[in-house]
């Protein structure tokens, strides 16, 4: 992609997203994501019921008797942003591919996140970790993501989720709120697969706040009626034929979709982790307003 077409497409998605953070998403997102670090506020003279471990002894013994510390919420959260670049995030048979849906779903997050006066970050991953660009504040930043999300050519096509948030797990000291953005083509039928990943994400959000968006096409789902149709595996590049006159495979394929779909949500209640589902054909500021709402 040329720069010119480059930049012109980083100003459209600020100024859709950009407006989304600030009109719609303001309140429900501080609501949703409050700071949950605790940070030292003031003293004051000890009233019965106050926890004694919270006796200042410097200021008690300077004026003879007790005084406490008090302690707020500290609002300032560190946002860090899971984004899947593999191969699979390349297609999209109605509005848009799954990628540009995740690109603007990113980039309303990290509005939000800037608007509440938070750190963002992010990490790109296929089945490696691709690229990491640390937590910071300000909108010069937020394009530089918005850019890199455009642009960005990862070196493999394939797809580790578990790999990623474990990575992220190990290199994120400070609690987190952590948004993973995937069509989590996490295979059920590899025992190894499902075991890794629902441990990756169990140990991730017991340190951190995790929220998964998966982003998916209808075609997944519903194969159409067309006849010979060719396919070819985004990340394994595998091509063959299949008939899609045939009843019997329309029925597996969206049986396989199915179970898929149920795994992921067995996996992410059993982790703890809060979860939506969205497709390309769908409105995602609805999703994300009924997400926010949830956890308000």
């Amino acid at each position: 992609m040329e720069t010119s077409e480059i930049i012109k497409k980083v100003r459209k998605i600020e100024i859709k997203t950009r407006g989304l953070s600030q009109n719609i998403f303001a309140g429900e997102y501080h609501s949703a994501f409050k700071g949950r670090g605790m940070a030292f506020s003031e003293v004051r003279e000890y009233q019965y019921g106050d926890d004694v471990r919270d006796i200042d002894w410097n200021v008690t013994a300077r004026f003879h008797r007790p005084y406490v510390k008090v302690f707020e919420e500290e609002r300032e959260l560190t946002v860090m942003l899971l984004i899947d670049v593999s191969g699979s995030l390349d297609f999209g048979t109605t509005r848009q591919m799954k990628r540009d849906m995740a690109t603007e779903i990113a980039a309303t997050l990290a509005f939000s996140a800037i608007q509440n006066n938070d750190k963002i970050g992010v990490i790109f991953f296929s089945d490696q970790i691709e690229k990491y660009i640390p937590p910071k504040k300000g909108r010069k930043h937020i394009l530089y993501i918005i850019r890199e999300m455009l642009n960005f050519q990862p070196k493999s096509k394939n797809t580790d989720v578990a790999m990623a948030v474990e990575f992220l797990t190990r290199v994120m000291k400070r609690r987190s709120t952590v948004f993973v953005l995937s069509d989590f083509f996490v295979r059920p039928e590899v025992r190894e697969h499902g075991e890794a990943f629902e441990h990756a994400l169990t140990m991730c959000n017991r340190k951190h706040d995790m929220v998964a968006i998966q982003v998916y096409d209808q075609r997944a789902k519903i194969l159409p009626d067309i006849g010979l149709m060719k396919v070819r595996d985004a990340e394994t590049g595998h091509e063959m034929f299949i008939d899609t006159s045939s009843k019997k495979l329309r029925l597996a394929h969206t049986r396989y979709f199915m179970e898929r779909q149920n795994f992921l949500q067995q996996t992410f209640t059993k982790s703890n982790v809060d979860w939506t589902s969205i497709a390309t054909s769908d409105d995602y500021v609805k999703a994300l307003l009924m997400l926010f709402k949830q956890r308000g």
